[in-house]
């Protein structure tokens, strides 16, 4: 193990196209494999990677950039996933079909673990909408690399209509952000016995539909440090593993030892 610079973090099949599959890596890379090309995967069709701001790189940018989850959507053009600090949708012209005109390539989502990227797969140049997650830990990433927090795995879910997505936080947090045309919705939610707790949910900057080539970066709700009843984030206590139904508006989040179901 000490001798990997990059490993493979998240893999997972295109939901109507038997041939194709993707796997992120832990430098925040997602490789699109056409398995009719070679039956090995150490080649890629089509590679998604964002290009690093000048002048941003630091101790704790590899780290932050690693894909912790990805996920297809529904009719699989986009690709949804999910690093330590944000969610990104990405576009570009499309490029030159990769397959034969009878076997034809669509799109797909991938989500990474601190922010959440959209990925159009026709459109490889970066994702073409941003949601961040909780942006206010970034002045903590020191504190986070000492109690090992910085590692954590995070997933992602989107709904199967793909009009919202989803990730867990700390505090037994999630976030749920809209993806529909004109959507403000940024919610953050608690996976508690008690219903009653306050849900946080601040309008942004309108987002766009998945199909958008417009680029789109939004906070949503989020207050430094505090959770949704005003309490300091517990680092202990994280939502990492979260699914929404395929068919109905529904969520199921871990955490701990209970399994929380939530309906909108």
């Amino acid at each position: 193990m000490e001798d990997l610079t990059e490993v493979i973090t998240s893999a997972e099949f295109h939901p109507t196209h038997c041939n194709t599959l993707a796997y992120s890596s832990s430098k925040g890379s997602i490789r699109l494999i056409d398995l009719r090309q070679s039956a090995l995967c150490d080649s890629h069709a089509k590679l998604f990677e964002e290009p690093e701001a000048p002048g941003s790189r630091s101790f704790f940018t590899e780290i932050i950039a690693s894909i912790s989850d990805i996920k297809f959507a529904k009719d699989g053009r986009y690709i949804l996933s999910r690093d330590y600090m944000t969610l990104k949708v990405s576009t570009t012209p499309p490029p030159p079909p990769l397959l034969s005109s009878a076997f034809p390539l669509y799109g797909s989502m991938f989500l990474t673990s601190c922010s959440f990227d959209l990925w159009d797969i026709n459109m490889d140049s970066g994702p073409v909408a941003t949601f961040q997650v909780h942006e206010y830990l970034r002045p903590k990433l020191c504190d986070l690399y000492e109690n090992d927090s910085i590692f954590d795995k995070f997933e992602c879910c989107l709904s199967g209509d793909g009009l919202r997505v989803a990730t867990g936080s700390y505090s037994n947090l999630f976030r749920v952000f809209g993806c529909a045309p004109g959507s403000t919705e940024a919610t953050t939610l608690e996976a508690s016995k008690n219903p009653m707790r306050r849900q946080v949910q601040t309008p942004s900057r309108p987002s766009r539909s998945l199909s958008s080539i417009t680029r789109v970066v939004r906070r949503g709700a989020e207050t430094p440090g505090v959770d949704a009843n005003g309490n300091s984030f517990d680092f202990t206590t994280k939502l990492l593993h979260l699914a929404w139904h395929p068919s109905e508006n529904s969520i199921a989040c871990a955490a701990a030892n209970s399994l929380y179901m939530y309906y909108a």
